[in-house]
């Protein structure tokens, strides 16, 4: 029994000096005491998650601080044409105890080719099940909105960023799939100081393998209010949805195939 105490002890006293905030060991232990364990390390520790005022990433706000994290929010004001998601978002993020919530300009309005950004139609009522690209899609959109969370990350000193892209009910964006997050997150390794020299950057994408309605349900148990959220690509000044467009459709499914009320306000 006294060898036992001195392994432990032993253990006990290395697993600091070798600890990474970005890559934390997997203890052997269960219950209570692992979660305990796991938000009393990561309360320590500052996430930078990117929030866009939808339901995925209320969802990622609502996993990150349930984990222990401190959450610096951060949205990105391109030049969408739903400007009200960029209210949302501010909402969203003090209603989820953010600690801080930043709004960063860039114009992608003076590149335009998507809908969302330029004099294009935005497609509705389409039909599910189409491979190509949607004219929805904004060019190198999530690499930007990466690049500035990176960069805002190395500032305050945090390990991880959190987004909440999906790859299983989503509208085909490239920059939404595994591939893209693995890619970025060894860019970021090799491309900055706290890469080089630091803890490393981890990038957090909880909701990749999630459909809608598992996000859903998520948002429900961990008390996200949706209908302070808004998804639509044409969602009018005061954040009502226009009921037609790919983002509403997915929302729509989600919460019924979830079999819950759908909170989100129509024109």
């Amino acid at each position: 029994m006294a060898a036992l105490f001195k392994k432990i002890r032993a253990a006990a006293i290395l697993l600091p000096a070798t600890r990474k905030p970005a890559r934390r060991p997997v203890l052997p232990v269960t219950g209570h005491f692992c979660v305990e364990y796991i938000m009393s390390q990561n309360s320590l520790h500052k996430a930078v998650v990117l929030v866009s005022g939808g339901m995925d990433s209320a969802v990622t706000i609502a996993l990150a601080r349930e984990q222990g994290y401190q959450v610096h929010a951060l949205s990105v004001a391109y030049g969408q044409r739903h400007k009200s998601e960029l209210a949302a978002s501010d909402r969203v993020s003090r209603m989820l105890g953010a600690v801080e919530h930043k709004t960063v300009s860039i114009d992608l309005r003076s590149i335009g080719g998507s809908a969302l950004t330029a004099d294009i139609d935005v497609p509705l009522d389409t039909a599910d099940g189409s491979s190509d690209i949607p004219v929805t899609y904004v060019p190198a959109r999530n690499t930007i909105m990466l690049s500035i969370a990176l960069g805002w990350a190395e500032v305050l000193g945090s390990s991880d960023i959190w987004c909440g892209v999906n790859a299983v009910d989503y509208s085909g964006y490239p920059d939404c799939r595994p591939a893209f997050i693995e890619a970025f997150e060894t860019l970021a390794n090799v491309a900055t100081k706290a890469g080089v020299e630091g803890a490393g950057i981890r990038i957090h994408a909880p909701l990749m393998r999630m459909s809608k309605a598992d996000i859903a349900r998520e948002g429900q148990r961990l008390g996200v209010d949706f209908s302070a959220t808004v998804s639509c690509y044409k969602a009018d000044d005061e954040g009502r949805a226009c009921g037609h467009c790919d983002a509403c459709r997915l929302r729509a499914q989600g919460f019924r195939e979830a079999g819950l009320a759908d909170p989100t306000r129509y024109v």
